[in-house]
Formats: C-alpha cells, sequence, structure tokens
C-alpha cells in the first residue's frame, strides 16, 4: 500500500521551517522536503517521530549541459550526505535549478542531441552513487505550457526515454500529476502505461495548483487506479492550500485513504 507525504515546500508557509516539519509530521504524513536549514536537520534526524519522503537529490549546476555536469554532480554528492543524516532513500531530481518563479536558472545544450548525451551520462553517474548509497533517485517531468517554459523534459514520455537507456532501478520517473494532466492530459491511462516506471507520485489539481478536489482532476478515480494496480511507492501533496492548511491536508488524506 502508499504511503502518503506532505511537502514543506508548499504547505504551512506562515511558520517557521522546523515547526512546519513537526505539524506535518503529527498530522500523520512523511514530510518531502525542497530545501531545509542546516542549523534543523540534526535536530530533525533525531526525532523519531519525523520520517523524511524525499528530499531534493541536488543543489546546483545542470544535467543537460556539458559545462554544467561537474558542478551538478558536486550537488548529488551533497545532498547524499543529508539524505543519510535523514535515514532518506528517496530523492527527487530535475534537470538543474528553477528561479523564485520555476523559471529555467540552469542551462541546456542547444543541440538536442549534445543535451540527451549529457543527460544520460550523467544519469548513469548518478545511477552508480544510487547502488553505492542504497537510495533511489526520481527523475520529475515539469511542464512548459504554464509553469517552467523551456525545461527540457516536459513530457512522461521524455523521462521514460531516457529511463529506458539508463537502465537502472536506481532511477524511476517522478510523475507528477499536475504537470502530466497541463502538458499532456489523459492521465490514467499515462499511469497504467507507464506504471512499472513510477517511484514516486506528486499531487495537485487544475487549474490553480491547489489541494486534490479543488479543480477539474478526477482524484477519487486516480486513487482507485492507485490502488487497482497496487501502487507501494509514496503520493506526495505538492499543492499550495486553496483556504486552510489543515483542511488541503485533511482532503488529501480523504480521497488516497
Amino acid at each position: 500500500m502508499y504511503r502518503l507525504s506532505v511537502s514543506a515546500g508548499t504547505v504551512l508557509q506562515k511558520i517557521p521551517f522546523e515547526q512546519r516539519v513537526r505539524e506535518i509530521a503529527a498530522a500523520g504524513f512523511l514530510v518531502d522536503l525542497w530545501s531545509w536549514e542546516e542549523s534543523a536537520i540534526d535536530t530533525i534526524a533525531a526525532d523519531p517521530h519525523i520520517v523524511i519522503g524525499a528530499i531534493p537529490g541536488w543543489s546546483g549546476g545542470s544535467m543537460v549541459h556539458p559545462d554544467g555536469v561537474e558542478k551538478y554532480m558536486e550537488g548529488v554528492k551533497k545532498n547524499l550526505h543529508v539524505a543519510k543524516k535523514l535515514k532518506c532513500r528517496n530523492l527527487s531530481i530535475t534537470t538543474g535549478a528553477l528561479d523564485e518563479t520555476g523559471q529555467m536558472a540552469h542551462p541546456v545544450a542547444k543541440h538536442p542531441a549534445t543535451m540527451w548525451i549529457v543527460a544520460y551520462k550523467t544519469l548513469c553517474r548518478v545511477a552508480e552513487l544510487a547502488e553505492l548509497y542504497d537510495v533511489v533517485y526520481h527523475l520529475e517531468q515539469l511542464n512548459t505550457k504554464v509553469d517552467h517554459a523551456g525545461y527540457p523534459f516536459p513530457n512522461t514520455t521524455d523521462v521514460v526515454k531516457l529511463l529506458d537507456e539508463v537502465g537502472s532501478p536506481r532511477i524511476k520517473l517522478l510523475c507528477d500529476i499536475y504537470h502530466v494532466q497541463i502538458q499532456e492530459g489523459n492521465v490514467i491511462q499515462t499511469i497504467r502505461d507507464y506504471y512499472d516506471y513510477i517511484g514516486n507520485i506528486h499531487v495537485a489539481d487544475v487549474p490553480g495548483r491547489h489541494e486534490p478536489g479543488t479543480g477539474e482532476i478526477n482524484y477519487l478515480e486516480i486513487a482507485r487506479i492507485l490502488r487497482e494496480l497496487k501502487y507501494g511507492g509514496v503520493i506526495g501533496l505538492e499543492a499550495f492550500p486553496k483556504n486552510d492548511d489543515a483542511e488541503a491536508m485533511d482532503r488529501f488524506r480523504d480521497i488516497f485513504s
């Protein structure tokens, strides 16, 4: 059976970081981190009531431009040490950093062949580290129609083709349903088609990127399909609450329970 997590990057934004993490955990969820305060890591790691669901697996550079690869790999190695402290085996990755508005803040090779080859070689290196540290990385597709113009892997098939070439069970698809709906639609068929690649799922509704049940996506049916498929990974609420944070988490739990 799947487990539920909540992103500390989107909910309870009015309270301090460490308190936010504790409140998510107290509500019965795993905690997903977009970032962290270094001073809080040891305290969080020592609290048996807090279970970290996922953290970012890199902290700079670019996996899609030759000039950004070494910095990208430095960030991968740095964040592995944080993951070890937090006893977190799931790490999320994108092709590089985005700015505060969600726009591209990392270089992409101009020629498509170069971009794909660099991404392949970089992910092979990430897979070797994943094997060494006994962790799993989840590469995310991000929509380019609304939020992340210029992102090199906007479609699920982009990530899947790359994963096929890398051929490692340590590199999986992070299926973000919000992004799939905006970029591709046909969410349920996408889940069915690429189920074997999925290692983590993010949810938010469209439009608005609020919690499930506030928009057009039929999350009750998606939850039913995931139970039918016996999905055993993590489903993470990565949504900005429409009104109340506690209400958003309750609605998320009700739909996927």
